[in-house]
C-alpha cells in the first residue's frame, strides 16, 4: 500500500498549524485505509528543541511509520517552466513522487515547474500557488493537491478560490507559493518559460 506524508513546520521547537495536518492525514487515513479512528500528531511529534526553523516528515499509512526532522532551507523562486500534464494526478500525498519528479527534469535552468491540467492552472511541484489581481489573491479551484497553508487561508479569507486557465496568466503581476514550510511566499520577480 502507498505510503503518505505531511511535511510539517517546526519553528522555535514548535509546530504552529498542526490541526490542519492533523485534518488532512485523518481524512486521507479515513479515506484510503478506511481508518475511522483519530491520529493527533502532538502526541508523535517531538520537535528539536534548538532555535531555528526545521522540517518535519511524518510517513504514515494506517499507523505512522516514521517521524524525521532535517534542518530547514528557503529556497528563492523566481522563474517557472509551464508544462502540461493532463492525465496527472496528486490528490493525496503520497510519499512516491516519481511522476512529479519527472515533471520536474522538465524544468532545465528555472526555479520550478507550473503544472497546467487541461487547461487549468494547478500547482508547482511543490506549492500551491495563488496570483494578485486587482485587490485580491485568487487560487485555482483545480489544485493537484489541496494543500494545508491554502487551507487555512481559503477559511480565513486571504485568498479566493476561482478557476484560472493558462491563458488568465497574463493578467496577474504577482504570483505567491503556498506550502506548510514557506507559508506564504511572494514572487517578487515573476517569469514564466513555456516548455510545450
Amino acid at each position: 500500500m502507498n505510503k503518505l506524508l505531511e511535511t510539517i513546520k517546526i519553528v522555535n521547537g514548535s509546530a504552529p498549524w498542526l490541526e490542519f495536518h492533523n485534518e488532512r492525514l485523518n481524512n486521507s487515513r479515513q479515506i484510503l485505509f478506511n481508518c475511522p479512528s483519530k491520529i493527533d500528531l502532538k502526541n508523535f511529534i517531538q520537535p528539536p528543541s534548538q532555535i531555528g526553523t526545521y522540517k518535519c516528515r511524518v510517513i504514515y499509512s494506517e499507523t505512522i511509520a516514521s517521524i524525521e526532522y532535517s534542518y530547514y532551507q528557503a529556497r528563492n523562486f523566481n522563474f517557472f517552466t509551464i508544462v502540461e500534464a493532463d492525465n496527472l494526478v496528486y490528490d493525496f500525498k503520497y510519499l512516491n513522487r516519481e511522476h512529479l519528479n519527472r515533471l520536474c527534469m522538465l524544468k532545465g535552468q528555472t526555479d520550478d515547474i507550473l503544472i497546467i491540467k487541461q487547461g487549468f492552472v494547478t500547482d508547482t511541484s511543490i506549492a500551491n500557488v495563488a496570483f494578485w489581481y486587482q485587490d485580491k489573491w485568487l487560487t485555482p479551484s483545480t489544485p493537484l493537491l489541496k494543500g494545508t497553508t491554502r487551507e487555512r487561508l481559503l477559511r480565513k479569507a486571504q485568498i479566493v478560490e476561482t478557476d484560472i486557465r493558462l491563458t488568465d496568466l497574463k493578467k496577474f503581476s504577482k504570483m505567491a507559493l503556498m506550502n506548510a514550510l514557506m507559508g506564504f511566499y511572494v514572487v517578487e520577480d515573476l517569469k514564466f518559460h513555456e516548455y510545450f
